[in-house]
């Protein structure tokens, strides 16, 4: 337990015109430092999730997180990209400046710009996250990728749309109560499960319902080592943050597996001494239901070909034995990519300190973890945070 989090700040998510992605940084960090209670002069060090691949123009940011505010002028900063966990990679990164002692305060941002930009670039700049060489063909974009996915578990294990669509409905009910989600409707299993003109087949067996949304928005935190921390307001502590890499080609693993998943699961939990059922609630990385779905499994709260038990039995419902995406996950908050796992990150601290939006909160929080995935389980981030102020 080497660092904290010690603020936060989460713009909505959701098609933000008027907004840049320089104003959604800038945004993002200004409130955060200014929820931390520290000034700007205190940060010894930025960092910047922005995956970009095309969405931008402008493709060198770290600096643009100084025109929060003058003091941030000459301050350490860097932008760091992983894919679809480039948000938790940040966060990683700001972990690793204060476990080594270069740093004492760190300002993490992640922020992403997509709607602006035509929807044949989006899933051209989304499909950089695959293994181009093998899998850039794949009809579908990256919907396509996961569509493969869904239907080689289906054929191995069943059709599992029912499973699918209890996921989507769950996810968007609990994000009817997030005032940062991109989409706040209960759409109910019936809409979710069945084709239709507002919810056609995208990819394989997936639907509409089935994919996370493209997304404009930003959030940060601030972190701090444990002596600062404790000096503060308030203070979410890291039980562990473990982070696995696996090959990028898919015809190099189990994709149905996620064994990098898994293992950043087991490491995490082995750091931290604690056991699954220990967690109050999991904000996992569902950018497409069949990823939640095999998440499931690779996490431990179901065997291997067994995941739709946990949804279907309604373990992972917030009354469950591990709420899962009580924020409304990807599904319904959208999925702004380098915001996404800052996001994650700060609405868990939200939830252990009691002051998450009110339609979200889950009653007597007290540990949280966070899973983030870059790619199809290639970049693996979980996060075990804990209140200690």
């Amino acid at each position: 337990m080497s660092a904290c989090i010690v603020g936060w700040a989460h713009t909505p998510f959701g098609k933000l015109t008027g907004e840049t992605l320089e104003s959604l940084i800038v945004k993002a960090a200004t409130e955060a430092l200014a929820n931390a209670g520290l000034a700007p002069g205190d940060v010894d060090e930025i960092v910047l999730g922005h995956f970009n691949a095309g969405f931008s123009a402008q493709d060198f940011t770290a600096s643009l997180v100084l025109q929060a505010s003058p003091d941030l002028r000459f301050k350490r900063a860097l932008r760091v990209e992983n894919a679809c966990a480039t948000g938790s990679a940040a966060v990683h990164q700001g972990l690793k400046a204060i476990a080594a002692k270069a740093a004492r305060v760190v300002l993490v941002v992640g922020a992403e710009q997509m709607t602006a930009t035509p929807g044949p670039e989006i899933g051209r700049n989304l499909l950089k996250a695959s293994y181009v060489r093998e899998e850039a063909d794949i009809e579908g974009g990256f919907a396509g990728i996961f569509g493969k996915i869904a239907g080689l578990y289906f054929q191995k294990y069943g059709d599992q749309s029912d499973a699918l669509a209890m996921i989507a409905a769950k996810n968007h009910k609990n994000g009817v109560g997030n005032p940062y989600a991109q989409m706040r409707k209960d759409l109910g299993f019936d809409f979710c499960r069945t084709e239709s003109d507002k919810n056609p087949f995208v990819a394989g067996p997936l639907k509409r319902t089935d994919c996370s949304l493209v997304s404009d928005g930003a959030a940060a935190i601030v972190l701090a080592d444990l002596e600062t921390a404790l000096r503060l307001d308030k203070a979410i502590a890291f039980r562990a943050a473990e982070h696995v890499q696996d090959f990028l080609p898919m015809s190099k693993r189990d994709i149905l597996k996620f064994e990098g998943c898994s293992k950043a699961w087991q490491g995490a939990l082995a750091k931290s001494g604690l056991k699954l059922d220990d967690l109050s609630f999991v904000e996992t990385h569902d950018c497409f239901t069949i990823a939640e779905l095999i998440e499931y499994e690779a996490m431990g709260l179901a065997p291997e070909g067994q995941g739709a038990r946990a949804i279907a039995e309604g373990w992972t419902q917030k009354d469950g034995r591990l709420p899962v995406n009580p924020s409304g996950g990807l599904k319904a908050k959208g999925h702004p990519i380098g915001a996404t796992g800052v996001s994650m990150h700060a609405l868990t601290a939200m939830q252990l300190a009691g002051v998450a939006p009110e339609g979200i909160q889950m009653p007597k929080a007290t540990i949280g973890g966070v899973f983030n995935m870059g790619g199809a389980a290639v970049a693996n981030y979980v996060s075990i945070l804990e209140r200690i102020r």
